[in-house]
């Protein structure tokens, strides 16, 4: 009888898929989230085999290996959920590991290339990318806002464009159109909801006092945060309550030194963070069947959601103002498209910083994504104050120094107590 050999390469490939679709909550607030990554490796072992005159296969040491072809579906719906629509991941891990890259096993024995070089680059990126498009967003929101103060047109306006942005992605297929169901429309209408109670309360903060107030306000979050999850049972240890504590002191310390203090602009910022908060948690319990939405569809379908929910109310409560406050501000500025401008790039701004935010949630841990939306609040704050000249006097820059420490620490209690619950699922 005849035989004839099959030799394949003696080298084992991994072939690593990495799931970014955290639970739907997660990609609210990190916090929720009860893993950073999942995901699943295939093992393959590719073994030289040769067919005897038994009819079986043996195992036998090749002595040529033959090439290699990896093909790699770069499709650009794999891509969309980055700035502009390009990732910044490299095209393929299974090259790397085919080609002998350098390895290293994860804290679950999982193998994952290096790169340490481009992976550091990526995220350097990113969180460029997530700063940058913040402070651009609230320096040309506020000076819209100075000149046009009519903060429900122009929420309302913001929302638009991230949802015109999205039908794009959608219409050519850059971004794939998630599967609208019924179900999936009614556990969206309270996220939305809160959503939309977030945005317009911190638009009507920032119409009333410096943007850097608005900030170090909204780093009270936490505080929110853990009272309401209180109430509804979770419980936290007493490092998070003992971190709350300067959170409050700072903001009350830097309100109380306000040079641009306004009782309109403390409550919008206050509200903005209840809305946010409840948001975080009512996505927590409604969205659970619904975790193969990635962030980037959720966000687009929530912002879509809460247009439908501001617009008509915008009209309702400052529609009357909005002509006569359009020729008021064409006047103040002398050149239509400088308004324009603003009003535009504030728009699209506000819809790419939160797009990059989930980004930068999906490509790192939960700890560090707090961490980096604290230091993100704290170049907000700096920026602003440099761009505007805002006075701030001593006793305020302790205040808010103080809150932000706070915010910090908080963070950090927060990701070990994650970290020890995961364990202890494990």
């Amino acid at each position: 009888m005849t035989s004839w050999n099959l030799l394949l390469p003696t080298s084992t490939v991994t072939f690593s898929k990495s799931n970014h679709r955290y639970p739907a909550s997660s990609r609210f607030d990190p916090h929720l989230s009860t893993t950073s990554h999942t995901r699943r490796n295939l093992h393959f072992t590719s073994l030289p085999l040769r067919k005897s005159t038994d009819s079986g296969f043996k195992i036998s040491d090749p002595s040529k290996p033959i090439s290699q072809i990896c093909k790699s579906n770069n499709h650009c719906n794999q891509v969309c959920g980055y700035p502009f629509g390009f990732s910044l991941k490299p095209t393929s891990k299974v090259l790397r590991a085919a080609s002998g890259a350098p390895q290293e096993s994860s804290p679950d024995g999982e193998i994952d290339e290096v790169a340490k070089p481009n992976k550091t680059l990526q995220l350097a990126v990113v969180f460029g990318l997530w700063y940058f498009q913040n402070i651009v967003f609230n320096i040309y929101n506020k000076k819209a806002l100075n000149i046009f103060p009519f903060p429900w047109l122009l929420a309302s306006f913001q929302l638009f464009v991230g949802s015109v942005w999205m039908f794009f992605l959608w219409s050519f297929k850059l971004q794939p159109c998630p599967k609208i169901t019924k179900p999936f429309i009614i556990a969206l209408l309270g996220p939305a909801l809160f959503h939309t109670i977030g945005h317009i309360s911190a638009c009507v903060s920032f119409s009333k006092v410096a943007v850097s107030f608005t900030h170090v306000i909204k780093s009270s979050e936490p505080v929110f945060s853990v009272v309401f999850s209180s109430f509804l049972g979770d419980t936290y240890p007493l490092k998070v309550w003992l971190s709350i504590i300067p959170i409050v002191m700072g903001c009350s310390l830097a309100a109380i030194t306000e040079v641009s203090f306004n009782f309109q602009g403390l409550w919008g910022a206050l509200i903005s963070n209840v809305g946010f908060v409840l948001r975080n948690i009512y996505s927590k319990r409604s969205l659970q069947s619904f975790k193969e939405v990635n962030g980037l569809n959720l966000y687009g379908v929530i912002s879509i959601l809460s247009l439908l929910y501001l617009f008509p109310v915008a009209v309702f409560v400052e529609g009357s103002q909005w002509v006569a406050g359009y020729h008021k501000a064409i006047e103040t500025i002398g050149t239509p498209s400088t308004f324009y401008l603003w009003v535009i790039t504030s728009g699209v701004f506000y819809h790419l910083y939160n797009q990059s935010s989930y980004q930068a949630l999906d490509e790192i841990s939960p700890l560090t994504f707090s961490v980096g939306n604290t230091m993100k609040r704290v170049v907000v704050i700096v920026s602003t104050i440099l761009v505007f000249r805002n006075p701030v006097r001593p006793l305020n820059a302790l205040g808010s120094a103080i809150a932000v420490f706070g915010t910090f620490l908080y963070s950090q209690a927060t990701s070990k107590k994650i970290s020890k619950k995961n364990e202890g699922e494990k």
